[in-house]
């Protein structure tokens, strides 16, 4: 069989029959990747308060605020992001250093209206930061000030 044979009896390919595959769909940004503020506000305050009233807390005040960290000696410190929560007689913040979840973090608690003594990191260990962590995290050091539950 010559080359001109076999072309005329080798059928052409359908390219038109060809399985298209779809365009895969964007999944669109994890909250997380949201605008600090936008996070803050629309996922984690109330996300915080849903929680906080499962363990029977539900006339706390949770705000979003920028400004000095109220720590004896820190007062110099440039104004940093504060997720601060008010209720009875306690008070504590969540500092976000850089204006990040991800980024540093530190904790502060009070009772009786005064002014935190002392500033601990918070959750200096975890690679990953996302809405349930951060929730978490806040419960387990509300509980480790036996605000949520006594032993």
């Amino acid at each position: 069989m010559t080359e001109e044979n076999k072309a005329k009896t080798t059928p052409a390919k359908d390219t038109s029959s060809a399985k298209k595959t779809p365009p895969k769909k964007e999944k669109p940004p994890a909250i997380e990747d949201k605008p600090f503020n936008e996070f803050m506000e629309q996922h984690f305050a109330p996300t915080l308060k849903t929680a906080l009233a499962q363990e029977g807390i539900e006339d706390i005040d949770l705000a979003l605020k920028k400004g000095k960290i109220p720590v004896l000696g820190l007062e110099n410190n440039p104004d940093c992001w504060q997720f601060t929560g008010t209720w009875c007689d306690r008070n504590f913040a969540i500092y976000f250093l850089d204006e990040d979840i991800k980024g540093q973090k530190a904790f502060s608690c009070a009772v009786n209206s005064e002014k935190p003594s002392t500033l601990e990191s918070f959750m200096i260990d975890e690679r990953r930061v996302n809405l349930d962590l951060l929730v978490l995290y806040t419960l387990q050091r509300l509980n480790g000030q036996k605000w949520l539950k006594r032993n």
